[in-house]
């Protein structure tokens, strides 16, 4: 339809008002000069601003927005001119954009119905596909050799928000038929992008197809964006027909033609917080089961598997990322892998973290290749030319990628996640694209063994399957089995079956018994709507008062939001004294590495490892919302790691720790008795010691020093022994010797032996030399 020139004239004289109007504050007048001297040709105009000017005008606009861009473009275009004559060229004009509140037509792709054709909406989505930025042509000069005559031609598609469509011909003779001359140095072009957008992955339904919408970018548009980034695009909705003329079934494809692009914030969805909720989260990180209150919140449906739902929550929280001056990139996403019998609840897992993750995106090891996962080129069905196409890890950024199935991967597919997960970017380089993408995602990812079960006759790494070069780029490697014990299995059919029992009612009465429900009087706790009310269904035994609660949970609500602000607000340094302690962990960890391959550990210890201790530890510092990285969050962040790498916790450790104290003390006490004995004298003596002291000495002669000797150098070599502890020889010789040894004679005689530089003596244990 024709706008006459009445209507267009008075919608600029509109315009032109509204910018006369803003003289007293001068804000768009201030634009505009800013935009002259930044060489630029859009100006962004607020409809905030036309709305309080004219509601009528701005509704006019977003209804039928094809009636003013080109009056508004001329009224901005005469102003420029007023402003600065030299400024634009012959042909030249100023372009608009709007931003601001669109109330009803800011829509998803999913929103954009037939309805909001021809209107003007904003969009909000991800991109996953780019064109390259080609030239169309505007117009073209033609000469002709018979009458030395120029002539010129504009284009204008149906893309075009100026006048109405042109054909797109080239005309080849003139109206007397004489050859006409293109003359391509004389025509103008404009940049042309086209985009695809989905909606956004954290916000589209489960198990339907993510709907796209195509955008069509031009002038000073282009290049604002890249596959993977989070978009809030102003545009018109059109309708296009086919490439045939008049299409048969009546079905249009349709596009938006975008007049301002924005970046969106990838906190757009964030939660908000009180005050209220920042003083409970506080209050949160000053107990001192934290770690296991957060543990248990997650996936409480889930039985057991406290050390793997500690390590998620770790996951979830992240270490800090460093960019160096020297540009490298030390990433602060921590990286999971569970191993494991069939059944043991890790997919239930992964599910558990897509609850609570801000972002995350769940694919599978048989449905997914490689370039699905990180990006691919493709052909554009139209145009035929390439185009980039973001994997889900790149729309993945700032999230979490649970991989299920991961075993079922080809190697091929496998090998392109290497780059995401150290590097933390996906490079391609394929028919002529280059590009490199960020992917800063955290990886948790579930496999089953290389025989379907765990084998336990064999090496974890036998059973795992997968190359050290994988494995070292995970930062924890859960090994989880079905363990076979009667009294296990009775709490876990005890447990699932509660969970059936379970049934809530629509007003929210968690219980089928109603009668048994929570009796605990809770009204009077401030944080009482954080935790989960208690259920005697669906927590079993009922708890008890003034002990600890053994069932407190926290809601997923709740722990969303405490995973959000310790994640993105909170950011510890290291300490001096965390650092050493870092420094000596891992230094342990890679002297008993060397065994530990041998003899069962799942884990290579590389310096990767390092790392690893470094953002675990952050992380807890994250969750105990701490500034700094203090010794006792290294300490838990070994817990884990150990629990990882051995499968076994350190309390294991530290009782063969303990039974070595017992056995020490219990050697020394013996000592003291049989020194007592020998020096005879009363009890109150002060000069007791001095005298089973020298007794001692005294005692040992030649002949007992040489067997002592003789019985140490036989064991040493019969089991090929580098070093022993002091205890284990005290025991061995005075189970030989005709006559016992007490601690001191073994001690003293051991010393001598040390200064002949015949072993050396530290902590406690003997070297041999």
């Amino acid at each position: 339809m024709e706008i006459n020139e009445e209507a267009m004239a008075a919608h600029k004289r509109a315009f032109l008002d509204f910018l006369d109007q803003d003289v007293g504050k001068g804000f768009y007048m201030k634009s505009l000069r800013d935009m002259i001297q930044n060489k630029r040709h859009r100006l962004i105009i607020g409809i905030d601003d036309l709305r309080n000017y004219s509601l009528d005008l701005a509704r006019r606009l977003i209804r039928n927005p094809a009636e003013y861009m080109q009056p508004i473009s001329d009224a901005l275009t005469e102003v420029t001119r007023n402003l600065d004559p030299k400024y634009l060229k012959e042909g030249e004009r100023v372009l608009v954009g709007f931003s601001g509140p669109f109330g009803f037509h800011k829509v998803t792709p999913r929103d954009l119905m037939s309805s909001f054709i021809g209107s003007m909406v904003c969009v909000e989505g991800i991109v996953t596909k780019c064109s390259l930025v080609r030239p169309k042509v505007v117009k073209s000069v033609h000469y002709c050799p018979t009458t030395e005559q120029f002539t010129s031609r504009e284009y204008r598609d149906i893309t075009s928000l100026v006048g109405l469509p042109t054909g797109s011909v080239y005309p080849t003779r003139d109206d007397n038929g004489n050859l006409l001359v293109t003359e391509y140095g004389l025509c103008k072009y404009k940049d042309h992008q086209t985009l695809s957008m989905q909606e956004v992955p954290e916000n589209s339904l489960p198990g339907q197809l993510p709907r796209t919408v195509d955008v069509i970018i031009e002038d000073d548009l282009v290049d604002s964006c890249k596959p993977g980034d989070r978009l809030s695009i102003v545009g018109i909705y059109k309708a296009f027909p086919g490439k045939t003329k008049g299409s048969v079934n009546g079905v249009f494809r349709t596009v938006l033609i975008a007049n301002n692009v924005s970046l969106l914030n990838k906190e757009a969805n964030a939660p908000i917080y009180s005050l209220e909720d920042l003083k409970r989260m506080k209050e949160i990180a000053k107990r001192n089961d934290t770690f296991d209150l957060l543990g248990n919140s997650l996936a409480p449906s889930i039985y057991g598997q406290l050390w793997i739902k500690k390590a998620v929550i770790l996951l979830m929280l992240g270490g800090v990322e460093k960019n160096l001056k020297n540009g490298t990139h030390l990433r602060g996403d921590i990286n999971m892998m569970m191993v494991g019998d069939p059944s043991v609840a890790k997919s239930q897992l992964l599910r558990a973290v897509m609850n609570i993750a801000p972002l995350a995106i769940s694919t599978t090891g048989r449905g997914s290749s490689g370039v699905g996962l990180t990006a691919a080129v493709t052909s554009d069905q139209e145009t035929g030319e390439r185009r980039l196409e973001a994997g889900a890890m790149v729309l993945a950024d700032r999230g979490v990628v649970c991989i299920d199935e991961f075993d079922k991967m080809n190697d091929l597919d496998r090998v392109a996640i290497h780059e995401v997960m150290e590097q933390q970017t996906v490079t391609i380089a394929k028919a002529g694209i280059h590009a490199s993408l960020n992917a800063r995602c955290s990886v948790i990812a579930a496999a089953n063994p290389i025989y379907g079960t765990y084998d336990r006759s064999l090496t974890p790494t036998k059973n795992i399957g997968l190359p050290d070069s994988l494995l070292s780029r995970f930062d924890l490697l859960f090994i989880v089995l079905d363990q076979m014990d009667p009294e296990i299995d009775r709490q876990i059919s005890e447990h699932v079956s509660r969970m059936h029992r379970y049934c809530a009612d629509d007003r929210g009465i968690g219980s089928l018994d109603k009668t048994s429900r929570y009796t605990e009087e809770d009204d009077g706790d401030a944080n009482a709507p954080i935790f989960v009310k208690y259920d005697r269904v669906l927590h079993g035994q009922k708890r008890k008062r003034g002990k600890k609660d053994k069932h407190e949970m926290l809601t997923i609500k709740f722990l969303k939001k405490y995973i959000h602000y310790a994640k993105n607000r909170i950011q510890p340094k290291l300490t001096d004294e965390a650092s050493d302690h870092i420094a000596t962990s891992y230094a342990e960890l890679r002297d008993a590495g060397a065994t530990a391959r041998s003899g069962g550990g799942t884990l290579p210890i590389t310096a990767r490892t390092l790392e690893t201790i470094i953002r675990l530890s952050t992380a807890h510092a994250k969750m105990k919302l701490r500034n700094e990285v203090l010794m006792t969050d290294v300490e838990a962040a070994l817990q884990v790691l150990n629990f990882a790498i051995y499968h076994k916790e350190l309390t294991e450790m530290e009782e063969r720790e303990q039974r070595e104290l017992e056995l020490k003390q219990k050697a020394d006490h013996d000592a003291h008795e049989s020194g007592g004995n020998a020096g005879g004298s009363a009890g109150g003596d002060p000069m007791e010691v001095d005298v089973d002291h020298v007794s001692d000495h005294e005692d040992l002669s030649a002949e007992r020093i040489e067997t002592f000797e003789s019985i140490l150098g036989q064991h040493v070599l019969a089991n090929h022994l580098d070093q022993i502890s002091i205890s284990e020889i005290e025991q061995l010789v005075n189970r030989e010797a005709a006559a016992p040894y007490t601690r001191r004679q073994v001690q003293s005689i051991l010393e001598r032996m040390q200064d002949s530089n015949r072993i050396m003596i530290r902590d406690g244990i003997v070297r041999i030399i």
